[in-house]
């Protein structure tokens, strides 16, 4: 049987050493199993594989709750695939929305720039077309607070 320490886990899954210490103090993996003379954690290739898939939902922003649900409709298989589409769904719905609204800030911040810029040129009627816009962006950027 292959067993990894902390420290091939942490470069394998890209989790931090305390990152792993704390998921398995909550319950998301483990217990794991301890060297008999060190002491020292001994991660099993099962242990890798589930903190591979807590590595990922980690950086999609996913939290141990939903991680702890993950995890539990993982186990269940293909009784869990409806309950599991709908958690990783909603997730992707969250970050369409962060998505749209980092658009409405880039527009923001491009049509700032593009006044500057007809300022700076001495375009009045580029300035104006400009604040136009702006008020629109102005708008969205409202919605987002």
């Amino acid at each position: 049987m292959t067993v990894f320490t902390i420290q091939e886990v942490a470069r394998r899954s890209g989790l931090s050493e305390p990152t792993l210490r704390y998921y398995e103090d909550v319950g998301l993996v483990g217990p794991i199993d301890r060297d008999a003379q060190s002491g020292h954690r001994r991660y099993r290739t099962a242990d890798v594989d589930v903190l591979e898939a807590l590595a990922c939902l980690r950086a999609v922003g996913v939290g141990i709750g939903d991680m702890r649900t993950y995890l539990a409709n993982r186990a269940r298989g293909r009784a869990a695939a409806g309950e599991q589409r709908d958690l990783l769904l909603r997730h992707a719905d969250r970050i369409e929305a962060e998505i749209a609204a980092q658009q409405v800030r880039l527009r923001y911040l491009r049509e700032k720039a593009a006044l500057w810029d007809a300022r700076d040129r001495g375009d009045d009627a580029a300035e104006a077309a400009t604040i136009e816009r702006l008020v629109d962006v102005v708008d969205g950027l409202g919605a987002l607070r």
